[in-house]
C-alpha cells in the first residue's frame, strides 16, 4: 500500500511538470493570434491555409489568419488577416500564399508596398495577390512537360 501512494504522488508530479512545460512552450513560441487591425486579400487558391496560420513580412511573423471564406460571386477565397498595429501596410502591398517547406504548412507572405502616400486602412483589401501552386500541381506540370519532350524527340 505504501508503494501505491508514492507512485501516485510521483505520477502527479510528472503531470504537473508536463503541464508547466506546455504552458511555457505555448507562451514562448508566440502561437496565439495576433491582435491588431484586420485586412482582406482574395486568392485563387489557398489550399492548406487555415485560421491561425502565420502572416509574415520578410520571414518575421506580423499577424495571423483570422478567417477564410469563399466569395460566391467570383469564387475566390477571401482571407481575413489580423496585422500587428505597429506594422504599416500601403495601398500597393502584395500578398502571396507560400509554403513553409515540403512538409510544412502554408502561410501568407506580405510585401508591405512602397507607396508611402496611401496607407491601407483597417478593413482594407490587399489588391495584389498571388497563389502558390500546390505540390501535386507542380508534379503534374513536370510530368506533362516530360511527356511533351518525349513526343518531340520521336
Amino acid at each position: 500500500m505504501h508503494h501505491n501512494v508514492i507512485e501516485s504522488v510521483m505520477g502527479a508530479v510528472v503531470l504537473v511538470v508536463a503541464a508547466l512545460f506546455l504552458v511555457f512552450a505555448y507562451t514562448s513560441a508566440d502561437l496565439g493570434a495576433v491582435e491588431g487591425y484586420v485586412v482582406e486579400a482574395r486568392f485563387d487558391q489557398i489550399a492548406g491555409l487555415t485560421p491561425g496560420s502565420d502572416v509574415s513580412i520578410s520571414g518575421v511573423r506580423v499577424g495571423s489568419v483570422v478567417d477564410t471564406a469563399l466569395d460566391p460571386d467570383t469564387y475566390q477565397a477571401v482571407v481575413r488577416m489580423s496585422i500587428d498595429p505597429s506594422i504599416t501596410l500601403y495601398s500597393d502591398a502584395s500578398a502571396t500564399v507560400a509554403s513553409e517547406g515540403l512538409l510544412g504548412g502554408m502561410f501568407v507572405q506580405i510585401d508591405p508596398g512602397g507607396g508611402f502616400d496611401e496607407v491601407l486602412e483597417p478593413g482594407g483589401e490587399i489588391a495584389y495577390t498571388q497563389s502558390t501552386p500546390g505540390l501535386e500541381q507542380l508534379l503534374g506540370q513536370v510530368i506533362f512537360s516530360l511527356e511533351s519532350l518525349g513526343r518531340e524527340d520521336q
